[in-house]
């Protein structure tokens, strides 16, 4: 039986809790992490975070656009012009990077925030009223069914 590896595409989804816990007890395989490490946080019943280390980035390297049910966040750090330093030893990656997301239906990118090489971004999930449940209330009527009395004609 051929099993599939279903987790980079649940690292790259926000709002699809369920099919995702489904899916993880299934099949239940972990792969490494990719550049930038990231972290995907459920901040509150409609509400998630997902933070991104971009360390050594700073606002006007970084870019988010949001483009139907797709986050995208890019990374492109300027080489500083004139550093004649001769670097040994560069554990610090600086290259540029693009990270994508699907977002389930009725999320939407709140705001961004950069701290300490962390970039936050905030989403909602915000149903509409229209396809949020809603209770029907059942009214008391009488217990006993009515009855139609019917006479039938005898025929000649």
């Amino acid at each position: 039986m051929r099993t599939f590896d279903l987790t980079p595409l649940h690292r790259s989804t926000v709002g699809f809790d369920r099919l995702f816990s489904l899916l993880d007890q299934v099949n239940s395989v972990d792969t490494g992490a990719t550049y930038p490490p990231y972290n995907i946080e459920r901040t509150g019943e409609n509400a998630y975070r997902i933070t991104v280390a971009v360390a050594g980035f700073t606002e006007d390297d970084l870019s988010i656009e949001v483009k139907e049910n797709g986050l995208s966040i890019r990374g492109d750090r300027k080489v500083e012009a004139g550093k004649n330093a001769d670097v040994l030893y560069q554990g610090i990656a600086a290259r540029a990077f693009e990270r994508r997301f699907q977002l389930a239906d009725h999320v939407e990118v709140r705001g961004a925030s950069l701290a300490n090489g962390l970039l936050h971004v905030e989403l909602v999930r915000e149903i509409p009223e229209a396809m949020k449940p809603r209770t029907i209330p059942i009214s008391a009527g009488s217990t006993a069914p009515r009855v139609i009395e019917a006479r039938t004609s005898a025929a000649a």
